[in-house]
């Protein structure tokens, strides 16, 4: 065969055609690849063309960022009951009332314990949850043993020399993540010790948190929290005193805890019988076979449900507020009766503010999880 033919360089790498890659084929696919597709997206486009601007100029454009009280953010002189007369956001008060919002009626000169907790504990979760850094079992041993007891002494003091600060003073964002992580660090190991006890074969243990959770889930947790901080006290031996958000968080805990376990029997109710009978072939234990091949296949499956139930459980923080403590949101309406700040658009900022709070804690969460699940997930179609 002569040279002639025979190709001695390789040939120039070409783009894929448009048709087959690159955005004008992602929109075609996932925009308008049918005619129900193409209406509602041109529907989307519509909706975001008349709504994105009107917040826009109101969130950012004439938003108030700037003022010693609410007059900046009242209908200008001369100007009308209508909306349209009114400034922006008033974003001067979320800033003039942040510190209350964070840390409630802890007193100022004491806010450095609450900042040296909250490092302490970003730290060490930055640690905990980075895949690369080492020595993960004394991070998790410290974050689940050491860090609690080092949080209490700087929150609530009485101990060298720290001045006693009483919980009724905590409030904002301080008690938000105290009752969600005390909440999400307890929950899940009495759910997976209530998950294995429902599907227990000791009729005991199996009544016994059957009666547990279907209690703990058929009443609202609106109910818990007055039966903890009204009820409860009632009941107690005479002398014998319950710190208020002591029993919140307690009730909290518990009502978490059976949302959890049923979470976890989904998990381990789909692990098929022949992972159990390959332990067994192995001589391995009960709880060699559940910590070492069943758990953690189960929790691998359930994470969306774990971190839903978390998510749930940071938004359902709020309702502490109906028993006198006061959180990020109690907070925020406390702020609202201030008088110097009232303006028809102060309300509205500050409950912007405070969605804007726990949609950033919500997302990171769910972030998180999804990492996990790409991270863990084996090639199964589920």
């Amino acid at each position: 065969m002569s040279d002639h033919y025979i190709r001695k360089e390789d040939a120039p790498l070409l783009p894929p055609p448009s048709s087959v890659a690159g955005p004008v084929h992602w929109i075609r696919e996932n925009l308008f690849s049918g005619w129900f597709n193409s209406i509602m997206t041109l529907l989307a486009i519509y909706v975001l063309v008349v709504t994105v601007p009107g917040l826009v100029e109101y969130l950012f454009i004439n938003a108030v960022w700037d003022s010693v009280d609410g007059k900046a953010c009242r209908p200008a002189a001369g100007g009308g009951p209508n909306p349209a007369d009114w400034s922006g956001a008033c974003w001067s008060f979320a800033k003039a009332k942040f510190g209350f919002f964070m840390y409630g009626f802890y007193p100022d000169a004491l806010r450095w314990r609450v900042d040296l907790t909250g490092v302490i504990g970003a730290v060490g979760l930055v640690l905990l949850l980075i895949e690369t850094i080492p020595h993960k079992r004394w991070t998790a041993v410290f974050m689940l043993f050491v860090y609690p007891v080092i949080a209490y002494i700087l929150l609530s003091g009485g101990m060298f020399n720290l001045e006693y600060v009483e919980t009724n003073r905590w409030g904002g964002i301080l008690v938000t993540l105290v009752v969600a992580i005390t909440g999400i660090v307890v929950s899940l190991p009495l759910g997976i010790l209530l998950a294995l006890g429902r599907r227990s074969k000791m009729p005991a243990m199996r009544f016994a948190s059957v009666l547990f959770i279907e209690i703990w889930r058929g009443v609202p947790l609106i109910t818990v929290l007055f039966m903890a901080s009204v009820m409860l006290p009632l009941f107690l031996p005479e002398g014998v005193h319950f710190d208020k958000l002591l029993r919140c968080l307690i009730g909290v805990a518990l009502f978490s805890t059976a949302y959890m376990a049923e979470v976890v029997r989904g998990g381990l109710q789909a692990i098929v019988r022949g992972q159990y009978e390959g332990a067994q072939a192995l001589g391995l234990s009960y709880w060699k076979t559940m910590g070492l091949i069943i758990l953690p296949q189960a929790l691998k499956l359930v994470i969306p449900g774990i971190v839903n139930t978390f998510i749930g459980l940071f938004k359902d923080t709020t309702l502490v507020l109906i028993v006198g403590i006061l959180d990020l949101l109690g907070t925020v309406q406390t702020g609202l009766t201030d008088a110097k700040w009232f303006s028809p658009n102060t309300a509205t900022s500050a409950y912007i503010f405070t969605a804007a709070i726990f949609w950033a804690f919500c997302f990171a969460m769910s972030r998180y999880s999804i990492y996990m699940e790409n991270k863990l997930h084996t090639g199964h179609k589920r």
